[in-house]
């Protein structure tokens, strides 16, 4: 019965394979480039980069507060966090550039109880409730950066993440790395047409593949109030902006 419900499908499947018009089965084909006789096809990959200065840092802070309850942790969070978020506000951060990313509360756990017998009960004790409330923040002025750390701290922050340093328009970089990888590819064709006795006569396809090289993040992670005495130095660097092209040519003689 199994091989008899296998043919009919087979035959189910070719009998619609043959009704599919002419134009469709056409189209299900996609030819490749296509190149004169005696002529070759070469194709490259090249990348190109452009460099620029940050003018864009990303971190996250926030404040984790616990309490026996889960209700009296999110109250005192949320006291710490609105005295955070109007600390960031005062620094000159605007409003969109402050978004809750994280806001939890989760059960915090003790040993557990050991029994009479040296035995322990398998159920875990929750001893007290952790909140959590983190929020993400792009700082536009990048010099001014360190000192809103040490403000954020001063104003009850206790978990201080980044900076991740950005470009908030990387348009004009990125179509610099572009150009810079076409170059490159066509000088690579060049060379390999040239070694073979060819020349370069047109680009049949071009295809692209691009990306940020950032530098690492600086980390400042469950802080206190004794950093804000010190200053925060932070460096920017530069930041790395690629693109990398593979383009096929054809050659002739």
């Amino acid at each position: 019965m199994k091989n008899a419900l296998a043919v009919l499908s087979l035959a189910t499947l070719s009998a619609g394979a043959l009704a599919l018009p002419a134009a469709a089965m056409a189209q299900a084909v996609s030819p490749g480039p296509v190149v004169a006789a005696g002529n070759a096809m070469l194709t490259v990959s090249a990348e190109g980069r452009s460099t620029r200065t940050p003018d864009l840092a990303v971190f996250n802070s926030g404040v984790t507060t616990q309490a026996t309850t889960a209700s009296a942790a999110l109250t005192e969070n949320a006291r710490k966090m609105n005295a955070v978020i109007a600390a960031l506000k005062r620094a000159g951060i605007a409003d969109r550039d402050i978004q809750t990313n994280n806001l939890s509360v989760n059960p915090v756990y003790g040993q557990p109880k050991r029994m009479a017998d040296g035995s322990t009960e398998n159920e875990p004790v929750i001893i007290g409730y952790q909140a959590t409330n983190q929020v993400q923040v792009k700082q536009r002025n990048i010099a001014q950066y360190g000192k809103v750390i040490d403000t954020l701290v001063a104003a009850g922050a206790n978990q201080v993440n980044g900076p991740s340093f950005q470009l908030d328009n990387a348009d004009v970089a990125t179509d610099e790395a572009r150009l810079d990888a076409m170059k490159k590819a066509r000088a690579r064709a060049d060379l390999y047409a040239g070694a073979a006795g060819m020349k370069v006569l047109r680009i049949l396809t071009i295809s692209e593949a691009g990306g940020w090289s950032p530098q690492p993040m600086v980390q400042f992670a469950r802080a206190d109030k004794a950093m804000a005495s010190a200053p925060s130095p932070v460096a920017a660097g530069e930041l790395e902006i690629g693109s990398t092209v593979t383009v096929t040519y054809e050659l002739t003689r």
